[in-house]
């Protein structure tokens, strides 16, 4: 069976590829360059663009399924780049698949579209969405994530499903940027003690191959969203630790007042627009928000509709990563 996986070339849309392999069935892969790493494994590759409709059709012709995990991430931008590549991209999705006849769509979404605030333990799908975002991806991810929901119907079935912190070998995303934190020294934490979960990345990965099997199966899971974790959280500064020293790297982490995060944050946000810096500041008011405040999920309704079970431990993904040589 032919697969579209949007961003194939990514960290999870190439553990995603390799699955799908796996298990037999002919992954496509649509990103903007051309990956070595997939050529290697003899997977199909789309060079295009998401925010272009016409390449988004080209991509997914002869397709029966769509895994969508291409967008921007980041905690800072311009909010209109945002909305292009995760609103607009999206519903570019959606029209490929209603105008290909494509029946089912899994879509890669975010737990930091549930998060307006304040400690989340234990949250479900019940959690509203908040009336404001401090930052341009979780709005963006919000409402491409209620475009897919809403298109559910008779003729296209989908699910959406929020990975939270996806890590392992070949992370290009988050231990990269641990890393070069904790390089410049003393890493300053404001929620060192709070708990939060994150997903292995095969586990991640497996979850998104469960859901697509799950829209042909269970009616329940149309148009509904699922948090996808490990199950297991931990204190924010233990994770940290454990993930620098899996790649080598000793930290020393420094708790520090929410507050002065968040003024940080916001100072950094000020400079960066006034010397109008196209990077992304070391730390901003959302990100600020993020480490401060305990975030994990119950995912009960992962487990009993799409049969979802982390079937690699925290444990065991930490000597997976140490294994796999990454180098920080």
């Amino acid at each position: 069976m032919k697969i579209l996986v949007t961003g194939g070339g990514g960290f999870l849309g190439m553990a995603i590829c390799r699955q799908l392999l796996a298990q037999g069935d002919e992954p496509i892969a649509m990103q903007r360059r051309e990956s070595s790493a997939l050529a290697g494994l003899g997977i199909s590759q789309y060079r295009g663009d998401i925010r272009r409709p016409g390449d988004v059709r080209a991509a997914a012709a002869d397709c029966s399924a769509v895994i969508h995990t291409a967008g921007k991430a980041g905690a800072w931008g311009d909010p209109a780049v945002y909305h292009a590549i995760n609103v607009t991209g999206t519903e570019n999705v959606i029209d490929a698949c209603r105008s290909l006849g494509i029946r089912r769509l899994v879509f890669t979404s975010s737990p930091s579209v549930a998060h307006g605030g304040g400690d989340i333990e234990g949250g479900n799908e019940s959690l509203p969405y908040p009336d404001h975002y401090a930052a341009p991806y979780p709005h963006s991810k919000a409402l491409a994530e209620q475009t897919v929901m809403a298109a559910s119907d008779g003729d296209l079935s989908t699910v959406s499903l929020r990975p939270h912190l996806v890590w392992g070998p070949g992370d290009n995303q988050l231990l990269p940027r641990l890393v070069q934190r904790a390089r410049q020294g003393t890493l300053k934490l404001p929620g060192a003690s709070k708990r939060i979960d994150t997903v292995y990345i095969d586990n991640a990965a497996r979850a998104h191959l469960l859901a697509l099997t799950a829209l042909d199966n269970n009616a329940a899971c149309h148009g509904r969203t699922y948090f996808i974790s490990n199950g297991d959280p931990w204190p924010q500064a233990e994770i940290i630790h454990a993930l620098l020293a899996a790649v080598g790297v000793d930290v020393r982490i420094q708790s520090i007042p929410a507050s002065a995060a968040v003024l940080i944050g916001a100072a950094a946000e000020s400079w960066w627009r006034l010397s109008r810096r196209r990077d992304e500041p070391p730390l901003t008011r959302w990100s600020a928000q993020q480490l401060s405040t305990a975030h994990w999920y119950d995912i009960s309704a992962a487990r009993e509709d799409l049969g979802y079970e982390p079937l690699i431990t925290m444990r065991e993904g930490l000597a997976r990563l140490r294994a796999s040589g990454l180098s920080p």
